[in-house]
């Protein structure tokens, strides 16, 4: 495991790091997982091994530190991603984002130009949501910060089942709580638009089963190669490991 120090406060960011060649890679959980949870076997799948892979803890989450006066935006995450990444010694990664932490490795290639080589979006959280009670993130976004950590985190819990549960109970509840209202809120211009706007490789997976993805063409027209991966549910790399290698090694194959 390493670490490193993200905030003026002194808390860090910690991942877990697999040796290989560079450039190397980064993966980035979405909302109240854990990278070396839902990513260990991909990174070690024949399609993807081989590069020097970086399973990072978004700060709040996992392994990683939960301070409570932290912001967690999209822009915050985004921000902290990049000086773990830099303090790791590397200058460029190529970075594989599920759900809320696809919308995150967005605004870092965004926001830190020259640092994202290329991404791999997985079912990224790319529009904004409006608050809905219920599983999701939505669900989460539709208590206010006081009632979920009054009450609202223990039936989060049972809305979100044993599997995410297991990792979900790991973050920090203002983190989790505060995270997934800004995932709701999205970021201004929309995580959608500014992944329009990048010049860089970007391959974007969701489910078959969902049929055609919102506002495709658009995305293809700027250069997103969209793949629809079958028997697979939102958790493509652990629903179908095979469907998710496949795409995301051509996708991490592509330059510019």
């Amino acid at each position: 495991m390493r670490e490193a120090t993200v905030t003026p406060n002194g808390d860090r960011i910690r991942w877990v790091e697999v040796p290989g060649a560079e450039p190397a890679r980064l993966y980035l959980h979405g909302l109240g997982s854990s990278s070396p949870v839902y990513f260990a076997a991909a990174a070690a799948h024949p399609l993807l091994t081989g590069r020097r892979s970086l399973l990072l803890d978004l700060l709040g989450f996992g392994i990683s530190d939960r301070p409570t006066d932290f912001a967690y935006t999209m822009e915050d995450h985004a921000d902290a991603v990049a000086t773990a990444v830099r303090a790791a010694g590397l200058t460029r990664v190529e970075v594989v984002g599920h759900s809320m932490g696809g919308a995150v490795a967005v605004v870092l290639a965004h926001r830190h130009p020259g640092l994202v080589a290329s991404l791999v979006l997985v079912d990224a959280a790319i529009d904004p949501a409006a608050p809905v009670r219920g599983p999701g993130s939505s669900g989460l976004a539709s208590f206010t910060e006081e009632e979920f950590l009054a009450g609202g985190h223990e039936q989060v819990a049972e809305w979100a089942g044993p599997f995410w549960w297991a990792t979900m109970r790991l973050a920090g509840p203002e983190a989790l709580h505060r995270s997934a209202v800004h995932r709701s809120r999205g970021t201004v211009p929309t995580v959608r638009e500014l992944l329009v706007g990048l010049d860089l490789p970007r391959t974007f997976l969701h489910p078959a089963e969902d049929g055609a993805y919102p506002g495709a063409d658009r995305l293809r027209e700027a250069g997103v190669v969209l793949a629809a991966v079958p028997d697979c549910g939102h958790n493509i790399m652990l629903d179908n490991p095979e469907g998710f290698a496949a795409v995301a090694a051509a996708g991490l194959a592509r330059r510019t």
